[in-house]
This record gives C-alpha cells, sequence and structure tokens, in this order.
C-alpha cells in the first residue's frame, strides 16, 4: 500500500517536473524569438543608413546629412569615467562590509538600504544628479556630473555582486593565509581577491552595460540632442547614443526611424565591444588564478 502511494507521487513529481520543463523551452524560444525578429527590424531598417558619414557627422535637421559623432564620443566619455568611478568605489565598499565591518544593526541597516537602492527607477537618479551634481555642487550639465550619477545608479548593483562573489570564497583561504602570519588586508588581497575577481568583474560588466543604455537620467543631466562638437575634457557639455536615438523616434519624418535604428546597432556593437573585453580581460584573468 504504502509503496503504490510513493509511486503516484513519484509520477505527480516526475509529470510537474516534465511540465515545467516543456514551459522553460517554450519560454525560451518565445524569447528568442521575440529578440530575433526585433533585431532583424532594426538591421533591415538601420544597415542602409548605417555608413561613415553617419559616423562622422554632428546632428541635423536633414536626416541625409544627420549623424552621431557628438553622441558616439560622449557615451565613451561618460562610460570611461562612469567605470573609473564606480568599479574602485563599489569594490572597496564590498570588501569592507564582508570583511572589516562589524556585524551589527548599523551594518545590517546599510545592507538593507544598498539593497534597496538597486531597485530605485533611474530617472529619480537623474532628478538627485541635477539637483545635487549640477546646481548645488555647480558642475553644470557635464560629462563629469552624467558619470557621477550613473555611478550611483550602479554602485549598489556592484556592491551587492561584489560582496556574493567574495562571501562566496572558501573559508578556508582566509583559515590558511591566517596561520601562515598574514594580515588582514594581505588576506583580502592574497587569498580573497583573486578568486572572487571574476564574480566581480561580471557584475561590473552588467551594470555597466545597463549604465550606458540608460536614457532617463541622462535626459535630465544632459537634456542636449544638438551638440556640433565633441567633448575634450570631462566639464564639457555633451550627449550620448540613447538620448540622440530617443530624439530621433519622436521626429515626424519616416527617415529618422531609419537613423534611429541605425544609432541602435552602433550601440548594440559598442556595447558587445566594450563587454568583449571586459570578458577577454576576466577569463584571462580566472585562468592566472586557476593555474
Amino acid at each position: 500500500m504504502t509503496s503504490g502511494v510513493n509511486l503516484k507521487k513519484f509520477d505527480s513529481r516526475k509529470s510537474f517536473g516534465s511540465i515545467f520543463f516543456v514551459f522553460l523551452l517554450v519560454s525560451i524560444f518565445v524569447s528568442i524569438i521575440s529578440l530575433s525578429a526585433l533585431l532583424i527590424d532594426i538591421f533591415a531598417k538601420g544597415l542602409p543608413w548605417l555608413d561613415l558619414q553617419f559616423i562622422n557627422s554632428f546632428p541635423s535637421r536633414f536626416p541625409e546629412q544627420a549623424g552621431i559623432k557628438a553622441a558616439f564620443y560622449g557615451t565613451i566619455w561618460v562610460a570611461t569615467f562612469t567605470a573609473l568611478i564606480s568599479f574602485p568605489l563599489g569594490v572597496s565598499a564590498a570588501i569592507y562590509l564582508e570583511e572589516y565591518a562589524p556585524d551589527n544593526l548599523l551594518t545590517k541597516l546599510i545592507t538593507i538600504n544598498i539593497t534597496n537602492l538597486s531597485g530605485i527607477p533611474s530617472i529619480v537618479y537623474g532628478l538627485l544628479g541635477i539637483g545635487i551634481l549640477v546646481e548645488l555642487l555647480s558642475l553644470g550639465r557635464s560629462i563629469l556630473a552624467g558619470a557621477i550619477t550613473l555611478s550611483l545608479l550602479i554602485l549598489p548593483v556592484i556592491i551587492i555582486v561584489s560582496r556574493e562573489s567574495i562571501s562566496a570564497v572558501p573559508k578556508s583561504y582566509r583559515f590558511a593565509s591566517y596561520a601562515l602570519g598574514a594580515t588582514r588586508w594581505q588576506t583580502v588581497r592574497h587569498a580573497i581577491l583573486p578568486p572572487a575577481f571574476p564574480g566581480i568583474l561580471t557584475g561590473t560588466i552588467l551594470a555597466l552595460s545597463r549604465a550606458i543604455g540608460e536614457a532617463a537620467p541622462m535626459v535630465a543631466i544632459a537634456a542636449l540632442v544638438y551638440l556640433t562638437f565633441t567633448p575634450s575634457s570631462p566639464l564639457d557639455r555633451f550627449t550620448v547614443l540613447p538620448i540622440q536615438i530617443y530624439s530621433w523616434t519622436t521626429l515626424p519624418d519616416p527617415s529618422f526611424r531609419g537613423l534611429a535604428a541605425a544609432g541602435i546597432i552602433v550601440l548594440l556593437v559598442l556595447l558587445l565591444t566594450m563587454n568583449s573585453i571586459a570578458i577577454f580581460i576576466r577569463n584571462k584573468y580566472q585562468r592566472r588564478v586557476v593555474e
């Protein structure tokens, strides 16, 4: 009798597992089909407009003369300074919270707040940037103000992922390092960070990819589309690709839809290039750690 009941439970679990497996396959299939259709549509509309003239020209009211030169260079400037600001701050905060901070109410409160900040809409950071960085600190609508705003946006993600990567390092690594007479910083530097670094870099890659594609906070900070110069310093005014693409989609001339699609292709190539470089560095560092 008992074996019959167990057999029925096993059959029901097996059926449920099969149904769930089919659901996952259908979900993946729908996602791939949707993404493929979107990419095909973008490439079909954007490739006819994608040429050197499009890359080397400034925005214009005439579609045949319009380009993304200002937005392209502005995106590179903002992404570079965002990485330089957010990566060391995020990793340092994660190291402190995971290895140095005492386990008390204040640390728990900070951890909860960091988790909550990761879910705040990006436009809130844009309003924070324009209120504090642009107006209060008098940075103006500059690349530096935009980079700091995006850094604040992705810092919670980098901190959370970095903490998870650090905590995933086995405790035996710490005990072995302390047993050999290493200090806490030596243990963090030589025993904990090397195996945790690939995970930290993966989280940073995802966070920077999100920052580059954000339009809402950049609209609040930059609020410019028709620039006829490229930035030459962190205090220059700027525009970025998401703003330029959004602006083209709002114009009545259908030709600007093709320009927007071409801008999306350039943004995708830029993101894939940056991610490929970061993944190459991560894999190289991971192999070095293993060896």
